[in-house]
C-alpha cells in the first residue's frame, strides 16, 4: 500500500502545477463558487488519468480509496465539482440501473461531461422526506413533472438532476414514489439561487413546470422510488470522509497554532481521532444506519470547531471574509443538510438500538 501512496503523492505533485497550482485549497462546502471552471478542468484532468470513480465496483480497493482521499487532502488539491454524480448517482445506477442507463450515463459521469444534482428536499419535505409532493405523470413516452425542490446543491452548474417524485395519484408517504433522471436544460426547469449567511449561493430552489424526461429515465420500477432513494443516501458517506477529516485536522492545527492555551482544543483533537477510528472501523460494512452515527458526530464536531475558532481567535475571526468566520457560519448547515441531527438520532434509536418511537427525545 505504501507504493500506491507514493504513486498518488507523486502524481499529485507532478500535476498540481501551472494553472492547477493556483487552485490549491479552493472549493468545498460553502465555497463552491471559487474557481468553478478551473476546478472542472482539474476534475476532467483527473478523469483523463483514471483518478475518478475510484469507489465504483471493480475500480480500487477500500484501502486504496482511503490512501487516495488522504493524499488528495494533504496535497491541498481543489475540491471536486461533481461529488453527486460520482459518489451518489453512479453507484445507484450500477446497483439498480438498466444496461441502457448504465451505458448512457456512467461514461459521462466518469469523464465529467455531465454534472449532476440531487432533487430530494422540498419546502414541506426536508427531514420528513416521505412527504414529497412533486408529481410526475406518464404521458405517452415521457414523464411530465410539476413541483419544487429546495436546497439543491450546485443546481446552477448541473446538466441533470435525479428527482424523487410522486407518480401514483392518491399515494402517501413512502408509497407511490419514483426516481427519475431529468435534464436541467429545458423550458420547464427554473433554478433560483439561495443566498446564504456566507454570502454565497451554492444551494438553490428548482421549479418544475411541465418539465419532461423520457419514459425510460426511471431508475428501478415506477413506485420503487423510496427504496432507490434510500440506497442512494447509503452511498453518501464512505472513504471520502477520511479526506474531509484531513481537512478538519488542518483547520484544528491552524487554530492550535494561534491559540495553543485553550484547553477545549484537546477535547477537539481527541474527538477527531475517535471520528477517524469509527470511519475506518465501518468502511468495509455494507451501507446502513451506522452511517448516521458518523454524520451526527462530524456535523456536530465541525460546528463546535467553528464556535471554538471564533472564541479562541477573537477579533481576527470577525473580519469580513475571514476563513474562520466562513467556517463558523457554514458549519451551522452541516447539522442539517444530508439529514438533520434529529433525523440521525431517530435512525440510531430505532434502526440500531431498537428503541420504541419517541425514545430519541428522552
Amino acid at each position: 500500500m505504501e507504493s500506491f501512496r507514493r504513486e498518488v503523492r507523486e502524481w499529485l505533485s507532478a500535476n498540481l502545477v501551472g494553472e492547477f497550482a493556483e487552485l490549491r485549497g479552493l472549493g468545498g462546502p460553502g465555497r463552491e463558487h471559487e474557481a468553478f471552471k478551473g476546478r472542472l478542468r482539474w476534475h476532467r484532468h483527473l478523469a483523463a488519468h483514471g483518478w475518478t470513480c475510484l469507489g465504483w465496483p471493480g475500480e480500487r480497493s477500500v484501502s486504496e480509496q482511503v490512501v487516495f482521499h488522504e493524499e488528495y487532502a494533504e496535497a491541498d488539491a481543489p475540491a471536486k465539482v461533481d461529488i453527486v454524480g460520482e459518489g451518489l448517482l453512479g453507484p445507484t445506477l450500477i446497483a439498480f440501473g438498466t444496461p441502457e442507463q448504465k451505458e448512457r450515463f456512467l461514461p459521462k459521469i466518469r469523464s465529467l461531461d455531465e454534472l449532476w444534482c440531487q432533487g430530494y428536499s422540498e419546502p414541506g419535505a426536508g427531514s420528513d422526506l416521505a412527504n414529497v409532493r412533486t408529481k410526475a405523470t406518464l404521458d405517452g413516452d415521457r414523464w411530465v413533472i410539476n413541483g419544487q425542490k429546495i436546497w439543491t446543491s450546485n443546481a446552477h452548474y448541473s446538466d441533470w438532476i435525479f428527482v424523487l417524485c410522486r407518480t401514483e395519484p392518491g399515494s402517501q408517504r413512502h408509497q407511490g414514489l419514483s426516481y427519475l433522471l431529468v435534464p436541467m436544460d429545458q423550458p420547464g426547469v427554473e433554478v433560483r439561487p439561495i443566498r446564504q449567511l456566507t454570502g454565497t449561493s451554492e444551494f438553490n430552489e428548482v421549479f418544475f413546470d411541465g418539465a419532461v424526461t423520457a419514459r425510460e429515465n426511471v431508475v428501478g420500477q415506477p413506485g420503487e422510488g423510496w427504496k432507490i432513494a434510500m440506497a442512494t443516501l447509503g452511498f453518501e458517506r464512505g472513504t471520502a470522509m477520511l479526506g474531509h477529516q484531513v481537512s478538519f485536522r488542518r483547520q484544528l492545527d491552524a487554530i492550535v497554532a494561534k491559540a495553543p492555551d485553550d484547553e477545549r482544543l484537546t477535547r477537539a483533537w481527541l474527538e477527531l481521532h475517535v471520528m477517524r477510528s469509527h470511519t475506518l472501523r465501518t468502511l468495509n460494512d455494507e451501507p446502513g444506519p451506522e452511517a448516521s452515527v458518523l454524520k451526527l458526530f462530524w456535523g456536530s464536531w465541525h460546528r463546535r470547531l467553528g464556535e471554538l475558532a471564533m472564541d479562541a481567535l477573537g477579533p481576527e475571526s470577525m473580519i469580513d471574509g475571514a476563513e474562520w468566520q466562513r467556517m463558523f457560519l457554514f458549519s451551522r448547515a452541516e447539522t442539517i443538510y444530508g439529514g438533520s441531527d434529529e433525523i440521525q438520532r431517530e435512525i440510531i434509536a430505532h434502526r440500531i438500538l431498537g428503541l420504541p418511537r419517541g425514545s430519541e427525545h428522552r
